[in-house]
């Protein structure tokens, strides 16, 4: 899977442009075109559902939107989670062919939508990390894992929910797999302590 993200033009910090339909649908389709290239999979989108994704996902956005900016980064990665779970709850793309003799065990051919779900949402979830935060996504080896594909796909299957877990292991961060919707700084330190926030806690964790 390669991370790197579509960057449409904008004259927003990204995390603000990422809130606007037209960014979301322009990046989305970026991917899509993107991942057909690079795995020979070929997808057909509704364009109807993809605006519902957005629609649905934005109102969970602000729904848990933190109050205070020391809290941005941790919720990059819980943003990109909900859109995880909001893409695979409605299943706006649909695969249409692979290539032949394509290899069931690679992630991209056992299940080509859930792939492309994955990769648009790291993608993003890592070029607003490094360009607003100053921050580096490091995907985990459970990326490339079949087991942990298997698991994904038949436990969101059941509970779309576990989708936002997901993707924080898919990301190299610990899941909380309790209560994955609910947004705890606390928690998601992690994901944030590749940078800035991570620094000041160790200095305070520090002192005698």
């Amino acid at each position: 899977m390669t991370i790197k993200a579509a960057r449409p033009v904008t004259d927003q910090p990204l995390h603000k442009a990422a809130q606007r339909l037209r960014w979301f649908v322009a990046a989305f389709e970026g991917q899509v075109a993107r991942t057909s290239a690079e795995t020979g999979n070929t997808y057909s989108v509704n364009q109807t559902l993809l605006a519902e994704v957005f629609s649905e996902w934005f109102k969970s956005f602000n729904a848990q939107k933190p109050g205070d900016s020391a809290d941005n980064p941790a919720y990059v990665g819980f943003a990109a989670g909900l859109m995880l779970r909001t893409l695979v709850r409605k299943a706006p793309v649909r695969h249409l062919a692979s290539p032949a003799g394509a290899d069931r065990t690679n992630p991209a051919y056992f299940w080509p939508e859930g792939y492309l779900y994955v990769a648009f949402c790291l993608n993003v979830r890592g070029l607003v990390l490094e360009t607003d935060y100053n921050g580096h996504q490091h995907p985990g080896q459970e990326l490339a894992d079949m087991r942990t594909w298997w698991s994904f796909k038949e436990n969101v299957e059941q509970d779309a929910t576990l989708a936002i877990a997901f993707l924080d292991l898919f990301a190299g961060d610990e899941p909380e797999w309790s209560t994955p919707e609910l947004f705890r700084p606390d928690r998601t330190l992690g994901i944030a302590g590749r940078f800035f926030r991570n620094e000041a806690v160790g200095q305070v964790e520090r002192k005698p």
